[in-house]
Order: structure tokens, then sequence, then C-alpha cells
């Protein structure tokens, strides 16, 4: 097995599920030939690392669904495959306010490097397994799902989750209905994130560019820290994607 192989995971790779879920920061792992990156444990376990509870409440929802989920097994500290290449936090030197030793002046070759570890691998996985699954009949609707912080860089944020969208309005619309009838309140419509802000690569990439039904999940790490949490959003969650199937359907537009 390649290297890039074992950074690359897909798991219910062959569910049959209209729902495709992928997870950009699910791991905070550091390969051994990039040691510590010059950061300490708390650094390496903290927000800049990863998205702490995106995982457990993305297999959640793959189960539910019955949807393959494709994440990278690797720090965003590496490497944030939710990136263009071309962008200056691909493999940043500073993330938030840390300084990150391991990245800082960068050559050419050792770019080239981490691309072809992560990057590349992984979005030639997702390309492939979405090609796949049109081949074989199957409609596909991309969904990402991340966590963010409740504070950042000093200032508070109160949505306790957020929906992402561009120009494809459709999910994102019936989950934020769906989300406030359950009666959660200071929902994040394009909070605290927006397309741009850089944060929606992958699903620009993978979902609105081949004209699939797309969204982005933030959920507040803090709502999402233990097993209870993650199963509890992942259950508001899949209510309010489940809304969004039925009003995709009735449209006559799941893909």
């Amino acid at each position: 097995m390649s290297q890039a192989e074992t950074v690359v995971v897909a798991e219910n790779a062959g569910g049959r599920g209209k729902i495709v879920l992928l997870c950009d920061h699910a791991s905070r792992r550091l390969p051994p030939e990039y040691g510590d990156l010059g950061l300490d444990e708390a650094a390496r376990r903290a927000h800049i690392a990863w998205d702490p509870g995106a995982l457990g409440v993305s297999r959640h929802l793959s189960r539910r669904f019955d949807a393959p989920l494709v994440y990278p097994d690797l720090s965003r500290l590496v490497l944030d495959c939710n990136r263009d290449i071309a962008a200056h936090d691909l493999i940043p030197a500073i993330s938030e306010t840390t300084e990150i030793p391991g990245n800082r002046d960068l050559g050419a070759a050792e770019r080239a490097r981490r691309i072809a570890l992560a990057h590349t691998p992984f979005h030639s996985r997702i390309e492939t397994l979405l090609d796949a699954r049109a081949a074989a009949g199957l409609d596909s609707i991309v969904v990402s799902v991340h966590s963010f912080t409740p504070l950042y860089k000093g200032f508070d944020r109160p949505w306790p989750v957020g929906i992402l969208s561009n120009r494809d309005r459709r999910v994102a619309e019936a989950m934020l209905a769906d989300l406030a009838a359950q009666g959660i309140v200071d929902l994040g419509d394009n909070e605290p994130y927006a397309p741009g802000d850089g944060v929606y690569y992958t699903v620009g990439r993978h979902g609105e560019a081949r004209g699939l039904p797309c969204v982005m999940i933030e959920v507040r790490n803090d709502e999402i820290a233990d097993d209870a949490g993650e199963s509890l959003w992942a259950d508001r969650l899949g209510r309010a994607l489940d809304a969004a199937l039925a009003q995709l359907a009735a449209e006559g537009r799941s893909g």
C-alpha cells in the first residue's frame, strides 16, 4: 500500500444512499516524518490541527443515510485539503495566532510532496467515487462536515451550527428551515464562514462544479465535545437532511 493510500480513507464506499459525506479536517494525525512541527501537545490537540467532533458526527450520518464517507487521516497543519493548492493557507505558517515552525520557509519540493501525499489523492478519491456513482445511476448530494471554535481571535461565535452554501441554496435553505422548526436558535446562514472566505473549496469543486446539490455544515465544537453531543447533533442534522432530501425529491431535482 502506498503512503497516499494510507492517508485517504473511504468508509462505506459502496453506500447506496443519496448523500456523499466529506470530512476535510477529520484527523489531527501527524505522520512520523513531520515530528511535532515544532508544536507542543496542546497545540497539536487544538482546533488548529483538526475539527474536533466532525468525524464522529459524519460517521453517525454515514450509518443513518448509508452514505459513503471520505476523509484524509492527516492534520490540516501538514496540509489543508479544503484549500486550493494556490491558497496562502494551504500549508499554514501561522494558524489563528499560533506559529507553526515546521511549516516555515518551505521549498517548492516539500510543498509538492505534501500535495501529492494528501491533496491530490483525497480529491481524486472523491472524483472517482462520484464518477462511479453517476455511472451506476445513483444520485449524489455532496455534504461536507466541519466544526468551529466558540471563540476566534477574541470574538464570540454564538451560532451552535452554521449552514454554508454558495449559488446552490437548495439543501441549505431546506436544512435551515428544518433546524429552526426543531427549535434551534441563532442559526448561522453562511456563518461563521462563507464561501468568500475561501473555505468552500471541496464543496465547490465536487458539488457545485458538477451541478450536484451540496452544502457545508459547521457545528460549534463545544456542542460535539463528546459522544453524546456528536449523536445529538447527528440526529438534528439528519432530520434536517431528511427534509432537504424530501424537498429535492418533490422538486424532481435530486441531482
